[in-house]
């Protein structure tokens, strides 16, 4: 099915560029759908930190309603201490008598800038001044609130909440709520469906003050990048770090006392609060997802409509190039009419170039017959003279006038021979050279060679394909070479004569004739010339040159002419 488009040139191809195209078009619906979903998911991630926020607060809601009172019910003693904390046993009465009332404080205090500690609930005085909580008061003189895990007297672990009393500016002293941890464990927090995995509160220093599920797992869930007070001063966050193990978890962060106490809880990364994440990345997919699937249905209807057929139409026209056969079966109803139609005009051509061909044919069968006709009349015209003229030697008085009228005779044969090669050859543009020399040789031979005698012939020839052009004076020229040759070659019973005729390529565009015999026959004659001046004519014709030479009583004629390996061009005059 995807022959159509896996083809060699594919990028040249129409099933890529309609694929391309209507990825253009669906590029802007795809942009507005990636925007739309980005949009959605930012939207679903502030819905996610909002959620995580809001538990966070609500899993807060009592510890910080608790230390909200202490800090509320510290304020509202100050007033009351200010005026009374140089009586230390009605201040200290007072605060025991607000502390008796209240199951949630072990401890309250007033505590004097010098760090001596007189009006207490306790009724016990002492001197905190170079406790670490102390010096933390004097160095902030700000509200805060902090963790003792060794108090003086409170006998467990509690949370100091420290309000500073000021007067005109002037720092009086410190009023401190001491909560005993084991209370604010007691607190028990709403039920939360997804509940996270550490839940804690701190101070603005950093320190952990109060744990859900311990401080040892509050400690190993602490993120691992940055310190808690870095997150101090926000009004909220919601981040992505790694804890004390590597694992990768989500903090949210919030104030519950502004400026002095937040809240953290830590959430694994495959909560379901978090899951809109996942569905961000799915719905990023879906346009990627849709562009795909638009393109391989368009890409199978293309294929199915068009390029299948237009496939095999191309195949029915290479059919057709090759050996000139029309379709058997043509594509079918199903296949769509624009392409039915190109396979109706693509038959009509065919039919009518086949048409045409056959006519073409007939014509250049109908013109060879007429060429094969007239070289064969003007073979047998030329062999009609030969007879005439063989009338006239037999009528002749003279030797010469004999020998004239035979060489002139062998001429005669020889282009005769070429007119009948001609004819008798499949193709009139091309004959075969060394086919017409062997059957010139041989006819000259046997006229000119008495019977019975000892003159060696040696002949080979090759396959030489010549224009009609050239075929006349080749013949020619061997008919005088030949002449020549017997003419001179000795012949008696005794000598060692011999005529060799050797016709061979050269090269690629290229032939040589060569010609040799033994001397001594009719070295007393004296010659005209006559052949010689033929011979070089004949040569000049053929665009070659003759080489002559006689050495040891051999006489070796040598002419190399061109053979193009195109027909020359034919002119209609």
């Amino acid at each position: 099915m995807t022959s159509g488009f896996l083809s060699t040139n594919v990028f040249r191809g129409l099933a890529f560029r309609v694929l391309l195209f209507l990825s253009l078009a669906l590029l802007p619906i795809g942009l507005i759908a990636v925007v739309q979903t980005r949009e959605i998911a930012d939207q679903n991630l502030s819905n996610a930190e909002l959620s995580l926020l809001a538990i966070t607060e609500q899993a807060s809601a009592l510890q910080s309603n608790a230390i909200q009172e202490a800090f509320g019910a510290a304020d509202a003693l100050a007033s009351i201490v200010n005026l009374i904390k140089d009586d230390d046993v009605s201040c200290s009465a007072f605060l025991r008598e607000y502390q008796e009332t209240s199951d949630l404080y072990t401890v309250i205090s007033f505590i004097q800038p010098d760090g001596k500690r007189e009006c207490v609930s306790s009724g016990i005085p002492d001197d905190v001044s170079r406790r670490e909580v102390f010096m933390k008061m004097i160095r902030e003189k700000e509200r805060m609130a902090s963790i003792v895990m060794n108090p003086m007297q409170s006998k467990e672990p509690v949370l100091v909440v420290t309000n500073p009393l000021k007067v005109s500016g002037e720092l009086i002293g410190f009023i401190n709520m001491s909560i005993p941890e084991r209370m604010l464990a007691k607190v028990a927090n709403p039920e939360i469906k997804v509940p996270p995995a550490a839940m804690l509160t701190f101070n603005t220093q950093g320190e952990i003050l109060t744990t859900e599920n311990g401080r040892t797992v509050a400690e190993s869930e602490l993120p691992s990048f940055a310190a808690l007070k870095w997150y101090v001063g926000q009004s909220g966050r919601v981040f992505r770090d790694v804890n004390q193990s590597g694992k990768e978890r989500v903090y949210a962060v919030l104030p519950i006392v502004p400026g002095v106490v937040y809240a953290m809880s830590v959430w694994p990364t495959d909560s379901s609060l978090l899951k809109a994440g996942s569905t961000t990345a799915l719905s990023l997919f879906l346009p990627v997802a849709m562009w795909i699937a638009s393109l391989i249905v368009a890409f199978w209807a293309l294929n199915r409509l068009a390029i299948k057929h237009i496939g095999k139409l191309s195949r029915q026209m290479r059919h057709f190039a090759l050996n000139r056969t029309l379709p058997r079966t043509p594509l079918g109803g199903v296949v769509p009419t624009e392409i039915v139609n190109m396979e109706q005009a693509f038959i009509g051509m065919a039919e009518s170039i086949l048409r045409d061909e056959a006519k073409l044919e007939d014509n250049l069968r109908q013109k060879n017959i007429l060429l094969k006709e007239v070289h064969h009349r003007v073979k047998n015209n030329l062999q009609l003279i030969s007879s005439i003229m063989n009338m006239q030697i037999r009528q002749a008085s003279t030797q010469d006038a004999k020998r004239v009228l035979q060489r002139l005779q062998d001429r005669i044969l020889s282009l005769a021979t070429v007119h009948k090669s001609l004819y008798q050859n499949d193709s009139l543009t091309r004959v075969d050279g060394g086919a017409l020399t062997n059957e010139i040789v041989n006819q000259l031979l046997s006229v000119g060679l008495p019977s019975g005698s000892s003159v060696k012939i040696i002949q080979h020839y090759e396959a030489i394909q010549l224009d009609p052009d050239d075929a006349a004076p080749l013949t020619l020229l061997v008919s005088e070479a030949i002449t020549n040759a017997m003419k001179y070659v000795a012949l008696g019973e005794d000598a060692n004569s011999f005529i060799d005729v050797n016709l061979a390529y050269t090269g690629a565009e290229s032939a040589k004739l060569i010609v040799k015999n033994t001397t001594g026959g009719g070295q007393d004659e004296v010659g005209t010339g006559l052949g010689s001046r033929l011979i070089n004519a004949f040569s000049r014709q053929l665009n070659g040159q003759v080489e002559t030479n006689e050495e040891d009583g051999v006489y070796t004629l040598c002419v190399e002419f061109h053979v193009p390996l195109q027909s020359k061009e034919v002119y209609d005059y």
